[in-house]
């Protein structure tokens, strides 16, 4: 799939929960991956785009945002364009994977190019960093034993 920015003018209502503010679209945001993430520009509410990440539900779509930003009031209505990188996943290691590969002296290698992106994918739709951490934990567990080395 071609790497092709897409920017999708999108307006809805502010939400709170637990893990902080949910930007809740008015219609649900149909072709783009639940989980991709990208960058909001919310005028009138942040001074600067704001990380978000797409979670597409059955029948809602909701903005999360990634980091901290001041959030209005729940109910508070916004508009803003989101930024997303349409077929683009990182096809390289992020640094705790790599860590945690060296740690159990495992490598990634083993991998074809379906598996280190599926690996990768999944390792880029943890919600929190306790589920970050248990996916890195679960990837390393599976990588096969690198040929040739001492057991």
């Amino acid at each position: 799939m071609p790497g092709t920015p897409v920017n999708v003018p999108v307006d809805g209502t502010v939400s709170h929960s637990a893990e902080g503010p949910l930007l809740v679209l008015s219609h649900r945001l149909d072709g783009h991956d639940t989980f991709l993430t990208g960058n909001l520009d919310l005028p009138g509410i942040a001074e600067t785009t704001v990380p978000v990440r797409i979670l597409t539900l059955d029948d809602v779509t909701v903005l999360r945002p990634t980091d901290t930003f001041p959030a209005p009031a729940a109910g508070t209505p916004w508009s803003g364009t989101p930024h997303l990188p349409h077929g683009l996943r990182p096809r390289t290691a992020p640094p705790d994977l790599e860590a945690a590969c060296d740690r159990e002296r495992l490598s990634l290698d083993a991998l074809d190019e379906a598996e280190l992106r599926y690996v990768l994918t999944f390792l880029s739709e943890a919600t929190t960093p306790t589920v970050r951490r248990a996916r890195i934990r679960a990837i390393v567990s599976a990588l096969p034993a690198a040929t040739g080395s001492a057991q």
